[in-house]
């Protein structure tokens, strides 16, 4: 994340390689696929298990926040680049080109397979195109992989935020990041006084940005702030946040994805993963940079980590295909009350085969388009080639 205009302070948080966040990203991942292998599919399926098997569901139902730790990553990792890039000269080309690389070409890919198996209509697949999935509620058109809302988020929030960054300088875009925080809660509360319960209050993007600003938000501070100052600054959000879940985790279903019920519970939901999020970022840079680092070391999760957006993207696919291999061939598989093992089985079997075909699409598909960053930029943001005149 260094460049040779703002260079980091020597022994800063910031590098440019930060292994410690692969895991967090690995974390992120395996909390929303447990969240979706369990909990939402027993919920959906009105499945009843065993007291034991109900607690560990139970447990899994927290899972979808999962999302939201990639939202603090993402604000975090993203803004860094941001801030220390905006001197360059082909500073949007330079990003846009980086995240379009990134970004689209596994994205694209899933859209295609999704229509070629009739799981998208050509509505939809329009829509997903140009990441409005997070918004066909509001042009008439049926949503039908759910999952694809956070993708759209991201790319509305980066469609804006560089030009914001560019602009500002660190403390105002601070205020800014902060001023985002503290508005987008009460936007969803005052959605939710009009009577709104569930439509767009976890999708919408002018509702769930938060977080998003969150990560923007620690990106800044972090590059202005003691080490001691940062530890002071952790240790609060962590106990803001865990005070927020015991306070209100319980009575008002704070980690729950259900519908939500009361105007306190629509501002603090994601609020507190925000906070929470953002203390466990900086408690991991922490430790990732200290003598402690050992304990940031999770070779399954920096796998995870690894291959996170491949298997975010393909992993409910893939869960579904197994769904209805089963229902077709092993009726005997099918997961139904009392029998835990077989959404055990489910787990094991769906998640191998989306964890493997995800990393073999991120080594041997993706790689090639992440190797093409370097060439294209030296091809067409190089010095000799930026100081041509347009059109020579």
């Amino acid at each position: 994340m260094t460049t040779e205009h703002n260079p980091p302070p020597v022994n800063s948080l910031v590098r440019k390689v930060m292994p410690e966040l692969d895991v967090l990203r690995g974390v992120a991942i395996l909390a929303v696929v447990l969240y979706h292998n369990f909990s939402l599919y027993a919920y959906e399926g009105k499945l009843h298990f065993s007291r034991p098997a109900e607690v560990f569901v139970g447990w899994t139902a927290s899972g979808w926040l999962g999302v939201n730790l990639f939202f603090v990553l993402s604000g975090f990792l993203i803004t860094g680049i941001l801030i220390e890039s905006k001197k360059d000269p082909t500073y949007y080309r330079r990003f846009y080109l980086r995240r379009a690389l990134r970004i689209l070409p596994i994205y694209y890919s899933l859209l295609v397979i999704l229509l070629a198996f009739g799981w998208s209509t050509k509505p939809y697949f329009a829509l997903n195109l140009i990441f409005l999935s997070n918004v066909t509620a509001l042009l008439g058109v049926k949503q039908t992989c759910g999952w694809l809302w956070s993708l759209a988020v991201e790319e509305h929030y980066y469609s804006v935020w560089p030009t914001i960054a560019r602009r500002l300088s660190q403390r105002r875009l601070a205020q800014c990041a902060l001023t985002i925080c503290i508005v987008v809660p009460l936007l969803r509360g005052g959605w939710f006084a009009l009577g709104h319960n569930g439509l767009g209050l976890r999708s919408w993007t002018w509702f769930v940005a938060d977080n998003l600003a969150a990560g923007s938000l620690l990106a800044i501070v972090v590059r202005s702030l003691t080490r001691k100052q940062i530890l002071h600054l952790c240790l609060g959000l962590l106990i803001t946040g865990l005070g927020l879940a015991g306070w209100a985790g319980g009575s008002l279903g704070l980690l729950r994805h259900d519908p939500i019920h009361s105007y306190v519970e629509v501002i603090l939901q994601l609020t507190f993963a925000g906070i929470f999020f953002g203390g466990l970022l900086l408690l991991f840079l922490l430790l990732g940079t200290s003598s402690w680092s050992w304990l940031t070391r999770w070779p399954f999760l920096s796998f995870l980590g690894y291959i996170s957006y491949g298997l975010y993207l393909f992993h409910p696919f893939v869960f579904s295909s197994y769904d209805v291999f089963a229902r077709k061939f092993f009726p005997g598989l099918q997961p139904r009350d009392y029998r835990f093992d077989l959404v055990v089985l489910r787990f094991v079997v769906a998640g191998g085969v989306s964890a493997g075909l995800t990393y073999l699409s991120r080594r041997y598909f993706e790689e090639r388009f992440l190797r093409m960053k370097k060439p294209l930029e030296a091809k067409y943001f190089s010095p000799a080639r930026m100081a041509q005149p347009i059109g020579s």
